[in-house]
């Protein structure tokens, strides 16, 4: 493997269009060149929450262009970068298919490597190109289809040690907003209602608090919301606010609870070892203040270094697949040819137990 190594990353996983240059140095420092991302809120916002169809046609109507920005901002051309890398999964099958083909396409163009990227692990190896964190380390995936507890001991090499077992969190926030009457997407909305809110006024549940297994759960707790609103309907836009802080607040606790029992047992596992144990949080949800306070709290508690990427890097982007596209090539790991398949289900841990169900397309989560 050459020292230095340009790759282009695409990503088209849900419903941002993003493209990326990443540079791999000498050193094994990462440098964004470019990172170029098409939100399609505006598409999606009247329905209240990300419809396939139209997504999959906002991918191909905007990414070609998303392509020549990121080299034409980079100041390279297809034929200077050394691999093309793409999400191939989890996520919407048309988007992915959309992304998958376009880098096919440019591979097979340029005679370049071509690298099927899992999400997931674009999420998790965030924190080495923005901090240069050295493994093992803990990282807390909260989006809108993910909500996961994840060890990562290495590129390739993840355990899963908890994850949800009904709604992710960034779900039951769109949908606690949407039963409010909140804009989408639900997370701000929510956020900015609970800051006048009373966060004491409704008890609400905290799943799982207590259990010593590290999952989540989500369902039980948008139920109680939805009982706590019917009872006190119409709702006044102080009952709002107040919902949405007890909401939050009962978040909050829960997160604590799961997340300090994985701190602690991590301390247990790897306190012996050298380096610094680390917190890398990523995902939409992650730009909640409260919960952002909630965790870094944690962290200074138990002796931990909290790291939260740019809030940039921590959504949907393309830079985030270029990377992992280059550590994988720093670990020599092989190239995917052009048979490789996109796939909506794909577990960052293959070996964890199914908890969302399987069919025929796998695992869920």
């Amino acid at each position: 493997m050459a020292a230095f190594l340009r790759i282009l990353g695409i990503e088209t996983s849900c419903d941002e269009t993003a493209a990326a240059i990443v540079v791999r140095h000498e050193d094994g420092r990462g440098e964004i060149l470019s990172d170029v991302v098409f939100s399609q809120l505006d598409e999606h916002s009247a329905y209240g929450g990300v419809v396939p169809e139209i997504a999959a046609r906002a991918h191909v109507e905007a990414l070609d262009g998303l392509i020549e920005e990121a080299l034409s901002r980079a100041g390279v051309s297809l034929d200077e970068i050394d691999a093309v890398a793409a999400t191939s999964g989890p996520g919407l099958i048309g988007g992915l298919i959309v992304g998958l083909m376009t880098a096919k396409a440019i591979a097979r163009a340029t005679g370049k490597p071509l690298m099927a990227i899992n999400h997931l692990e674009g999420h998790a190896l965030t924190a080495r190109l923005t901090d240069g964190l050295s493994f093992p380390y803990l990282m807390l995936l909260v989006s809108g289809g993910h909500t996961q507890l994840v060890l990562v001991r290495g590129v390739g090499d993840y355990e899963r040690w908890g994850t949800t077992i009904d709604d992710a969190l960034g779900e039951a926030f769109d949908k606690t907003a949407k039963l409010l009457g909140l804009p989408y997407p639900g997370g701000p909305a929510v956020e900015k209602a609970a800051l006048t809110g009373d966060p004491d006024r409704f008890q609400l549940p905290r799943p799982l608090v207590g259990e010593a297994r590290l999952d989540f759960s989500f369902s039980g707790l948008k139920t109680a919301v939805r009982q706590a609103a019917t009872e006190i309907a119409p709702l006044s836009e102080q009952d709002i606010a107040d919902i949405c802080a007890s909401f939050q607040n009962a978040i909050s606790r829960t997160l604590r609870d799961r997340i300090g029992r994985g701190l602690a047992r991590f301390a247990k596992e790897f306190g012996h070892l050298d380096v610094g144990p680390a917190l890398v949080v990523a995902g939409g949800v992650a730009a909640n203040q409260e919960i952002r306070r909630t965790l870094q709290a944690l962290c200074i508690e138990h002796g931990f270094r909290f790291i939260a990427p740019p809030m940039k890097l921590c959504t949907d982007n393309a830079a985030m697949i270029a990377w992992a596209g280059l550590e994988r090539l720093a670990e020599d790991m092989p190239f995917d040819g052009m048979d490789v398949a996109p796939r909506s289900r794909w577990p960052l841990d293959a070996n964890a137990q199914t908890l969302l169900g399987s069919g025929k397309r796998g695992a869920k989560a």
